[in-house]
């Protein structure tokens, strides 16, 4: 999806340094501040957009190819999962600069155990991204997030090569200490919670 960040005159921390668009100044939002956006409805409910290390993002309109390899992927995972995990797609997460919004997520606990909150990065087993065009964006501004909130593993299905990206092994500094790349013709082995629960084909992730 393309992402494009939103100008605001909020900020984050006495750190940030505001990037700067032209002669107007772009700050970043704290996400108890994104949060009481959507509170007083400034952001409504069918706003497209996500929150990303303080900035908010406008997502672009999901596409057919991108819609089915979220349900093909929901219909792999859910008869794997063990007891105590549930699946959730295009909802939050919320971490400490932000709120993204990944495409699948495997979180432990159940589907209530959400109601009032989103997962936090502590609650979150696994995140799965499908990209085609913005492959460079999933990589290189979300992969960061995703490891600096301790997320176990992530993956991100790439449409573009036919190929699944798995990154595992969070570390300190925003990155995972693992990657490899399966072929369509090659499975991979999910683990949640340190265990395995077994293999999925990447062929069937592919649309």
């Amino acid at each position: 999806m393309s992402m494009q960040p939103a100008t605001t005159d909020s900020s984050l921390s006495p750190s940030t340094v505001p990037l700067v668009v032209g002669t107007q100044p772009v700050h970043r939002f704290t996400v108890d501040k994104y949060h009481r956006m959507i509170e007083t409805g400034i952001l409504a409910e069918n706003d497209r957009v996500e929150l990303l290390d303080g900035w908010i993002l406008e997502e672009s309109p999901i596409g057919p190819p991108d819609a089915t390899c979220v349900s093909l992927i929901i219909e792999a995972l859910q008869h794997m999962l063990p007891a105590g995990c549930c699946i959730r797609a295009q909802v939050p997460i919320t971490l400490a600069t932000g709120e993204p919004e990944p495409d699948v997520t495997v979180v432990r606990g159940g589907i209530r155990d959400y109601r009032d909150h989103h997962p936090y990065g502590a609650d979150v087993a696994l995140v799965i991204e499908v990209a085609d065009s913005p492959l460079q964006f999933d990589r290189l501004q979300k992969r960061p997030q995703y490891a600096a909130a301790g997320i176990p593993e992530y993956w991100i299905v790439n449409l573009i090569d036919r190929c699944l990206e798995v990154y595992a092994d969070p570390i300190a500094d925003g990155d995972y200490q693992r990657r490899h790349v399966v072929a369509a013709s090659g499975s991979v082995e999910l683990h949640i919670a340190g265990q395995s629960a077994g293999k999925i084909s990447v062929a069937d992730l592919l649309p």
